[in-house]
C-alpha cells in the first residue's frame, strides 16, 4: 500500500503543491493500475485521466437528447408539473437531496424557483410514497437503480410512467428517457450524473423565454434579450424555431462539460498535496478509531451527505469506516438555529460529539460560510483535524488559514464547483484506502 506521508498544518500542507502539481499535471492518459496503487501522484493521474474520457464520451454522445429533454420538462413545468427526485441507496439519497434543492433554491441570478421534492427510503416504501405523492404531469427522476437490491426504485419508476409522468433515469431502468454513464467506476458514474442534472436544471429555464415552443402554447415572438444576448444569442430568435433553439442549447451542454472537464483538473492538480496529506492524516485517526465529521449548507450540505455515505457503505470491497453527517437531523439543525442562530448549527455538534483524534471536513462553495467557518474554529479547538473544500477564491477559509488542509476550487460558477469538490472527496476517498497501515 502506498504511504502518504505528509506533514500537518494549512501552510505546511501547502508547501509541496507547486511540484505536486506540476507532477499530477504532467498526466499520462495511459496511467496503468499498478502505477496507480503505488503513487500517489500516478493514482490522481489516472482517477483524473478516467474522469476526463467519461465525462467527453458521455456528453458528446448525449448533449442532443439532453437539450431535447430540457425542452419536454419545460413543457411539464408550464403545466405546473412537479420534479420528484426518487433514490433509495445512501448515494442515492444524496442526489435526490441536490437535485431537489437545486431547483427550489436556484443560486444563479435570474433562475426561477421551480417545484421539485424528494423521496427516500427512509421515509417508507418507494412505491408507496410515489403512489400518494404523483401526479401525471410530474417529472420522476431516478438514481441509484441499479445499485437498489431491493427494487423499489425501478418499482417506484415503473409506477411513474404508469400515471404518464415524463421519466428519466441513469442506468438500465426503463425509463422513458436513460442515460447510462458507461464505467465500472460507481464514484465517476455519480460525478457525470451530477454534471447531467446540473445542466438540465441550468437549461431547462431557456425555455422559459420561449413559451410559443411548448405544447399547448401559442408562438409569439420573444423579447429583445438585451444585454443578454451574448450569453444567449438564440434569444432574440422566432419562437417556431424549435431545432435552432435545440441547436443552441445542445452546444450549450457541450461548453459545460467541457468546463466542468477543466476546472475538475484545477481542482486535482493543484488539491493533490492538500488530499495526499489529509488522507494519511484522516487514515491514521480512522484506524485508531477516530470519527469523520461532514457538514455543508443547501448543496453542500447533500455534498456532505454523500461524503458520510461513501465513508460509511463504501464501493470496491474498502472497510466501512466511522463517519457522521451533521447534516442528517432536521430537529437539532433547527433547534439550534431557532434558540441560537443558523451561525452555531454545526459548531454545537462539533462541541457535542467532537472528541481528540477525530476529524471534520466542512464544505463551502464560497469559503465564506459563516456556520462552516464557526464550525471549524470549533474543531480545532477540540484538537481535530480540519479539512475544507471550497471554492471561488477559497475565501476566509483560505486566506485565513482556517483549516488544516484546504482544496480550492478555482470558479465562481456554483454548479461547476461542487462537481469538481464531488470529484475532490472522492478521490480523499480513494487515497485514504490507499494509505499506509500506520502512516
Amino acid at each position: 500500500m502506498v504511504r502518504l506521508a505528509a506533514p500537518r498544518g494549512g501552510a505546511r500542507s501547502r508547501g509541496g503543491v507547486t511540484d505536486l502539481a506540476q507532477a499530477v499535471g504532467n498526466d499520462d492518459p495511459h496511467a496503468s493500475g499498478a502505477d496507480a496503487a503505488n503513487d500517489p501522484i500516478a493514482l490522481v493521474r489516472a482517477a483524473l485521466a478516467r474522469r476526463t474520457a467519461v465525462n467527453a464520451s458521455f456528453f458528446g454522445a448525449e448533449a442532443g437528447r439532453t437539450a431535447g429533454l430540457c425542452h419536454r420538462m419545460a413543457e411539464r413545468f408550464a403545466r405546473d408539473g412537479r420534479l420528484v427526485a426518487i433514490g433509495r441507496t445512501p448515494a442515492a439519497c444524496s442526489d435526490v437531496r441536490h437535485v431537489a434543492v437545486e431547483f427550489v433554491h436556484p443560486v444563479i441570478v435570474g433562475k426561477r424557483a421551480l417545484p421539485a421534492l424528494g423521496l427516500v427510503g427512509g421515509s417508507g416504501p418507494l412505491p408507496r410514497q410515489a403512489d400518494l405523492v404523483l401526479e401525471p404531469d410530474d417529472i420522476v427522476i431516478a438514481f441509484g437503480t441499479d445499485e437498489d437490491a431491493t427494487g423499489e426504485t425501478r418499482a417506484a419508476l415503473a409506477l411513474a410512467r404508469e400515471r404518464g409522468c415524463l421519466t428519466i433515469a441513469y442506468g438500465a431502468a426503463e425509463a422513458e428517457w436513460d442515460f447510462p454513464v458507461e464505467s465500472p467506476d460507481p464514484f465517476v458514474r455519480q460525478e457525470v450524473v451530477e454534471t447531467h442534472y446540473h445542466v438540465l436544471w441550468e437549461l431547462v429555464h431557456v425555455f422559459f423565454d420561449h413559451r410559443g415552443l411548448l405544447e399547448g402554447r401559442q408562438a409569439r415572438v420573444v423579447h429583445d434579450p438585451g444585454e443578454s444576448r451574448f450569453l444567449y444569442p438564440f434569444l432574440g430568435e422566432r419562437e417556431t424555431d424549435l431545432a435552432a433553439v435545440l441547436d443552441d442549447v445542445r452546444s450549450s451542454v457541450i461548453m459545460k462539460s467541457e468546463e466542468i472537464a477543466g476546472l475538475r483538473r484545477q481542482t486535482l492538480v493543484e488539491g493533490t498535496g492538500a488530499l495526499a496529506a489529509a488522507a494519511g492524516e484522516l487514515r491514521r485517526r480512522l484506524d485508531a478509531g477516530g470519527t469523520l465529521l461532514a457538514f455543508g449548507n443547501g448543496g453542500s450540505a447533500t455534498d456532505a451527505m454523500d461524503v458520510v455515505a461513501d465513508f460509511r457503505l463504501p464501493p470496491h470491497g474498502w472497510p466501512p469506516r466511522r463517519a457522521l453527517d451533521l447534516t442528517e437531523d432536521p430537529a437539532i439543525l433547527s433547534a439550534i438555529a431557532n434558540d441560537i442562530g443558523t451561525d452555531a448549527i454545526f459548531s454545537r455538534q462539533i462541541i457535542a460529539y467532537g472528541r481528540s483524534g477525530d476529524v471534520a471536513i466542512g464544505v463551502s462553495t464560497s469559503g465564506n460560510s459563516r456556520n462552516v467557518i464557526e464550525a471549524l474554529a470549533e474543531a480545532r479547538r477540540r484538537d481535530l483535524l480540519t479539512v475544507a473544500l471550497v471554492g471561488y477564491d477559497g475565501g476566509r477559509v483560505a486566506a485565513e488559514r482556517l483549516a488544516d488542509h484546504v482544496v480550492v476550487t478555482r470558479s465562481e460558477h456554483i454548479p461547476r464547483i461542487q462537481e469538481a469538490q464531488a470529484s475532490a472527496y472522492h478521490l480523499l476517498r480513494e487515497l485514504v484506502e490507499a494509505a499506509a497501515d500506520g502512516g
